[in-house]
């Protein structure tokens, strides 16, 4: 049988339906929106496997080129690996759902989403995100309570929901947000500077749409959801619970309220562990992964109650310090702009390149084909966590990551027309604990400034954390990866002293109110100025001046009807110039030229000749010209490059010669004037500078 449930959100239909698609799944969704349609299944397996002690999620976004009329480019001319689009689609699915699942499921669980159908203006991300909900809450997955996800737009002031692509790209604001009916599980998104206040207003507008989604979820869920699984939670054993704390909670209770580095905290409470789990294994054979989950439950209670009664955190901060900054600028001779930024045991090390036109990248998807000149990149190599690791390419997190970190700083990239290079920068991750997507943010900013790259302002980013305890709650400014492991939030906060340009919000527990997000704004602002502070103290405006090892960037414009000329018959005119000077030459359709070569003066020797070969002749106007052809009647002169003009041989000299060969030869340079344009025939004189200059007679 089939069910289908309708909802009005922002002026367009939203709808879910089951019973006609992969009935053999769990549970399955085709959501459409507009003319954009995405089908979602959630299936899970019949058991957990033995001894697993962690819930196996994935989330898998897929864009089939059909969906939008297309077939899919390369040799195989089919889909291949997940572009960083669908990437990041999977995240903004996965990220909202994963703390919805019952405590005690482990069975291996994976949601997979196809768009099917793309009408080009209702993006798939947000509809394949409610229909993942919508397919977990109907199966018998024990899924908590159903998410709505919605696109916040703002165009001249006011809130759009679910805006479509181009009016995203008209917009001074874009969130995506998820949310249950009584609190937000997930924010993603960049703005242009806008404040916390109207940033908790977009939060507002977005949820009393998600309620209306959410509310749509479990009206499907009474007409055809299937009944929950049952997983008990696994039945601890008081007497081992209690031989454990005996031996251990003081101790861990002396480690948390110590001060120690990263990799000494480790070393303590792995000597800790391997100490009680020898103490125990006679008593308790075959329970030694219990052991450790026990203690790992004492240093999260601990921890977590340190700063909810003391305010004091692992490395002995209150709640509000941001730990110590050092900033070195120019650190690598050869690259474009560098900088090394480190705060506490995090370290980003970014390098900038600045590249030409042909260094831009081109973009395919569903959408038309487009290129970015502005790229950030963001590597996790294992030895930043002091671990060995496989190098195997780059990972969901990373993609995340850097676009996290290239949302913020892009509101402050100057336009093509301002600076003609395309930008990328590197971000490597050396050390880490805790928050190295927003030191890629600083890192990043400053090494764009040390380039000289005209940047608008600096821009600083910030990680906040949460631990809540009912209803008491403390929000912790720039957290430690221990704070994130072991606490409820990871918020991510950048932007200029003017604003907000990008933020993301992830949560281990079931919502959040709008009082907590209020809370990590207002601190997130504090700490995101006394980093910027620091900043300026290191760099307070651009370079004035690129690195002599970029690449010297010239551009002109011509009309657009000389484009052909510049280009010449089978682009034989533009490789000439690039051939003969050693320089890239990039033309735009709106008639820019683009001159990168690795001699400044090379470059700017091919604009010239470029303006020459793309001037108008003008009558009156005098030219070095260039004899081409000798005839009996005259000679033909180049008068600019590809332009020749007749010297009449009665407009050679004040007196009559007898052969034009008797004055002038092939090759000779020759001043002329234009005396006359005829049908596109140019008249030059000679004689007419010899009357203007009588010494010239002699």
């Amino acid at each position: 049988m089939i069910y289908k449930k309708e909802v009005e959100i922002g002026g367009k239909v939203l709808s879910l339906e089951t019973g006609r698609f992969a009935k053999q799944a769990n549970g399955a969704i085709m959501a459409r929106l507009g003319d954009t349609m995405v089908l979602v299944t959630a299936v899970a397996a019949e058991e957990a496997k033995d001894d697993q002690d962690f819930f196996p999620l994935s989330v898998e976004y897929r864009e089939k080129s059909s969906a939008a009329g297309k077939i899919p480019g390369g040799f195989f001319k089919r889909e291949g690996k997940p572009s960083e689009k669908e990437i990041l689609s999977s995240r903004l699915i996965d990220r909202p759902i994963r703390p919805l699942f019952a405590k005690s499921f482990k069975n291996e669980t994976q949601v997979i989403a196809f768009v099917y159908s793309f009408d080009g203006e209702n993006d798939p991300d947000v509809l394949a995100a409610i229909a993942a909900s919508a397919a977990l809450t109907i199966s018998d997955i024990p899924f908590l309570e159903p998410i709505g996800e919605v696109r916040v737009g703002r165009i001249n002031g006011e809130l759009i929901i679910n805006p479509t692509l181009q009016q995203t790209a008209q917009s001074e604001l874009e969130i995506v947000v998820a949310g249950t009916a009584d609190s937000i599980m997930m924010v993603e998104g960049e703005a242009n500077e806008i404040s916390e206040a109207e940033l908790l207003d977009a939060l507002r507008f977005a949820h009393e749409h998600i309620k209306a989604i959410v509310k749509m979820q479990n009206e499907l869920r009474e007409e055809a959801g299937k009944p929950k699984k049952v997983f008990e939670e696994k039945a601890v054993d008081e007497n081992l619970l209690k031989d454990v704390k005996d031996l251990a909670y003081e101790r861990y209770a002396t480690i948390v309220a110590t001060v120690l580095k990263k990799e000494e905290r480790s070393a303590q409470n792995k000597a800790l562990n391997e100490e009680v789990v020898e103490a125990l294994k006679e008593k308790y054979p075959e329970q030694e992964k219990a052991i450790r989950e026990i203690l790992h439950d004492i240093e999260k209670e601990l921890m977590r109650k340190r700063i909810i009664e003391e305010g004091l955190r692992l490395d002995g901060r209150n709640t509000t310090q941001v730990r110590p900054i050092t900033i070195e600028l120019g650190v690598l001779p050869r690259t474009h702009g560098s900088a090394l930024f480190t705060r506490g045991e995090t370290q980003s090390l970014t390098t900038l390149t600045l590249g030409t036109k042909n260094d831009e990248q081109t973009i395919d998807g569903l959408q038309e084909e487009y290129t970015k000149k502005f790229l950030l990149h963001y590597n996790f190599p294992p030895f930043s966590v002091g671990e060995v690791g496989r190098m195997s390419g780059v990972g969901r997190r990373e993609v995340g990551h850097g676009h996290l970190a290239e949302r913020a700083l892009k509101k402050v990239v100057p336009s093509e027309t301002t600076f003609p290079y395309t930008i990328r920068l590197n971000s490597d991750i050396l050390e880490s604990n805790g928050s190295s997507s927003m030191a890629t943010v600083c890192a990043g900013s400053l090494a764009l400034m040390d380039g000289g790259v005209p940047v608008a302002k600096p821009i600083a980013g910030i990680a906040m954390g949460l631990v809540k305890e009912e209803e008491k709650f403390v929000v912790l400014t720039d957290i430690l990866g221990n704070e994130d492991h072991l606490g409820d939030m990871d918020f991510k906060v950048a932007g200029s002293t003017e604003g907000i340009t990008a933020i993301q919000m992830d949560i281990k527990i079931q919502g959040i109110s709008f009082e907590i997000m209020e809370t990590a704004l207002k601190q997130a602002k504090d700490g995101r100025f006394h980093i910027l502070g620091l900043m300026k103290e290191a760099i307070s405006q651009p370079k004035e001046a690129i690195s002599p090892y970029a690449p010297s960037l010239i551009t002109i414009k011509i009309q657009t009807d000389q484009i052909g000329l510049l280009i010449g018959p089978g682009g034989k005119t533009v490789q000439g110039l690039q051939k003969q000077y050693g320089v890239d030459i990039n033309i735009e359709e709106d008639g820019t030229v683009n001159i990168a070569s690795a001699n400044s003066e090379s470059a700017k020797k091919c604009k010239e000749h470029i303006k020459l070969l793309t001037a108008t002749p003008e009558v009156g106007e005098i030219y070095d010209g260039k004899v081409i052809k000798i005839m009996d009647f005259g000679a033909f002169v180049e008068i600019l490059p590809g332009k020749e003009g007749l010297l009449h041989i009665s407009q050679i000299e004040n007196r009559k010669i007898n052969k034009v060969s008797d004055v002038l030869k092939e090759g000779d340079p020759v001043k002329v004037k234009l005396v006359k344009i005829e049908n596109g025939k140019f008249s030059l004189s000679r004689k007419a500078l010899l009357n203007d200059n009588p010494a010239e007679n002699k």
